[in-house]
């Protein structure tokens, strides 16, 4: 058997087609987190937690701009799953505020740990091959951690079924990134 160019195997994606994937699922999570401080937003948004939940929501809509320009300027397609994420987003921030500010923090927690890994492993991919982006990467990185610790510091773990919660938010979490990588 002939090795394949450049030490791939048969169906690793190329330098391109890794970048493309990276910005296409990095640009749906961060839609996703918008959504998701939206829906927290809706429910949350009179009470004290506003200016907590403003300022990630914030920090999310200039990931997601960011996101945006790249995915235009490197032509990548967004994902399919667009308009289910636009659903599901806001109703995973809805509905977890709906159980209380600790769920709506839990969640919070839950879904930063997992973009906290999913960063930490393109950072890794990456390497020094997309020096710029990879510094996008580390700078978002730092600000989905801060929102976590701001979820550890309001109570994330006394919501109720903490555990059950956040497994069940960062399994769903693993499966949107998976299928906004493919399709």
């Amino acid at each position: 058997m002939t090795p394949h160019p450049k030490g791939r195997m048969p169906g690793d994606l190329n330098h391109k087609e890794m970048i493309e994937r990276m910005v296409r699922v990095d640009q749906a999570g961060e839609y996703g987190a918008v959504r998701i401080y939206k829906g927290q937003m809706a429910v949350l948004g009179k009470g004290d937690k506003k200016d907590l939940i403003q300022h990630m929501l914030e920090q999310e809509e200039v990931h997601l701009d960011t996101f945006n320009k790249m995915a235009a300027q490197r032509r990548v397609r967004p994902t399919f799953m667009t308009p289910i994420w636009h659903m599901a987003g806001f109703a995973l921030g809805a509905g977890t505020a709906l159980l209380g500010e600790k769920a709506a923090m839990a969640c919070t927690v839950a879904v930063e740990e997992t973009i906290d890994a999913h960063y930490a492993d393109q950072i890794k991919e990456l390497g020094d091959s997309e020096p710029e982006l990879r510094d996008t990467f580390v700078k978002f990185r730092e600000e989905e951690l801060e929102h976590r610790d701001i979820g550890y510091e309001h109570g994330a773990k006394q919501a109720p079924a903490y555990g059950l919660l956040t497994k069940a938010i960062k399994s769903g979490s693993k499966v949107a990134i998976w299928v906004s990588e493919r399709f």
